[in-house]
């Protein structure tokens, strides 16, 4: 990583914990610092300025000082540097580099962020705030809502892209921006030092909707897989070996006046392993969607693909329960083998129902012994959940008889919840084809299918990058995780009925 892909990262850190309104955490304060260090070790205090190239012209050295000038100015006035100091390093000689590190040294010590009781803290200036205020503005001129928008958005709604580029630009110290064209605005954009720069607006403005964007759109999706999973995180990606369950302890035994205790043999059970898998996507700002002022593309897009996450997580535990994979001890997930399995599906019943539940707390652990299993979860594909209120929610029910009964599934209707997903049926081809359903216990009491992420975050991860040769703003956007099947013993399976639509469609 050199020098500008450091401090892009700095940046990166920054802008990240400001659009979330947060301090830095332990994480990203120490991965600031470690990037500090190494734009620390690359500068030579004893030679700041470096030596030009032989052979250079006085024409290119004069040229090449006043671009040193400018931008050490630029760098001073977007910083508040004061004009002390800012005469210093014009008159001494200071590389741009050399600046920019002492900036970088001062934000951390006396901005953002700053060592307070072993945290980072983050203050703002006026240019944060224009970021801010630019980013929401972005965000809801796409038609996303911004619960707490950034002073000053709303009156940025009504900007371009164009607009909000010059605006930038002329921020840095550009001039004549209004009589360039679309195009060659881009093309001052995609220049090294508006891309890799810290101090660079546009960019950052970018960053900070994107982020916006694809968190409002992680956050909206309708899925349910969270509704009967456990949430679990994992260090790293390497496999989580198995680990072994203790055997339950023995019953105790009566110990006879002078006789001896008896000994007891411990029994183990290797279980399942675990382990991380990344998934992500890429999109760009392209120069024609800039021209084009396409907002869609830098809000509507990322949010898209973070909800994109959420489904193919959604999906992926969805598999498990229809395509019933083998598990950790090579027998299918639902079978014979772990008596989780109907012999013959049914439609939505109060027999089939009150079979389910006798099966789930009829399991045995691993060792053979009893386990108490409260059925909390009934999952079925998009057409039950009408029969499924009319079982539980209704205190009578006829008997053979014609006459009226207790309705034994009535006491279960504030202890069973019933998720419906629409996921099943597309998995299963769709009406006019078999689908099952299945019941499982409590979170609580069994372990059925874990989702972990990397450090427990389950939100993706996104970053500006450079690809060459590709006229864009470039975006990589990804997430780790791993779903692993901890226990059988959590779900009953019933394979099902066909299910037909009964509205007719054109």
């Amino acid at each position: 990583m050199n020098r500008e892909q450091m401090i892009q990262r700095q940046q990166e850190l920054l802008n990240t914990a400001r659009a979330a309104q947060r301090e830095l955490t332990a994480e990203e304060q120490a991965e600031f610092d470690s990037l500090q260090r190494s734009i620390d070790a690359l500068d030579d205090p004893a030679d700041p300025t470096p030596a030009a190239p032989q052979g250079e012209s006085p024409e290119d050295v004069r040229a090449a000082e006043q671009e040193r000038c400018m931008e050490i100015t630029n760098l001073c006035r977007d910083f508040n540097v004061s004009a002390e100091d800012t005469n210093n390093y014009l008159r001494n000689g200071t590389s741009v580099d050399a600046v920019r590190a002492a900036i970088l040294n001062n934000m951390r010590a006396t901005g953002a962020p700053i060592a307070s009781r072993g945290r980072a803290e983050l203050t703002t200036d006026e240019q944060d705030k224009f970021r801010a205020a630019a980013g929401d503005a972005l965000v809801m001129r796409s038609g996303i809502s911004v619960e707490k928008p950034a002073e000053g958005a709303r009156q940025l709604m009504g900007m371009s892209l164009r607009d909000l580029a010059i605006e930038c630009l002329e921020k840095e110290g550009h001039t004549g921006l209004n009589r360039k064209s679309s195009d060659e605005l881009f093309v001052m954009l995609m220049s090294e030092r508006q891309f890799f720069s810290p101090t660079a607006a546009f960019p950052a403005i970018l960053d900070n909707a994107i982020n916006k964007a694809y968190v409002e759109g992680h956050k909206t999706v309708a899925v349910t897989f969270d509704q009967w999973t456990k949430r679990g995180q994992l260090s790293d990606f390497k496999i989580s070996d198995n680990n072994y369950l203790a055997g339950p302890a023995g019953e105790f035994l009566e110990v006879p006046e002078g006789g001896e205790l008896k000994h007891d043999d411990y029994r183990d059970e290797k279980m399942p392993t675990r382990k991380l898998r990344t998934y992500g996507r890429q999109f760009t700002l392209t120069r024609q969607a800039f021209i084009n002022d396409d907002i869609g593309l830098i809000t509507k897009r990322p949010a898209a693909y973070a909800a994109s996450a959420r489904k193919t997580i959604n999906k992926q535990c969805y598999q498990i329960l229809v395509y019933n994979p083998a598990v950790y001890d090579g027998a299918k997930l639902f079978g014979s083998t772990h008596k989780n399995l109907l012999a013959k599906g049914t439609g939505i019943t109060r027999e089939a129902v009150q079979g389910m539940i006798l099966a789930l707390q009829n399991q045995k652990d691993q060792f053979g012994e009893a386990i108490i299993v409260r059925p909390a979860t009934i999952i079925v594909p998009s057409g039950y959940k009408f029969d499924m209120y009319t079982l539980f929610f209704s205190p009578t029910i006829n008997t053979s008889d014609n006459t009226q009964a207790a309705n034994p599934l009535y006491a279960y209707k504030d202890s069973i919840t019933v998720v419906e997903d629409p996921t099943i049926n597309a998995l299963c081809g769709g009406f006019g084809n078999k689908m099952p359903w299945w019941l499982l216990g409590d979170k609580n009491d069994t372990d059925f299918v874990e989702v972990d992420y990397l450090n427990g975050k389950d939100i993706p991860s996104i970053r500006r990058m450079e690809a060459p040769g590709v006229l864009g703003f470039i975006w990589d956007i990804y997430l780790d995780w791993g779903i692993s099947v901890m226990d059988y013993r959590g779900a009953i399976k019933n394979p099902g009925i066909e299910i037909k639509n009964q509205i007719e469609l054109a």
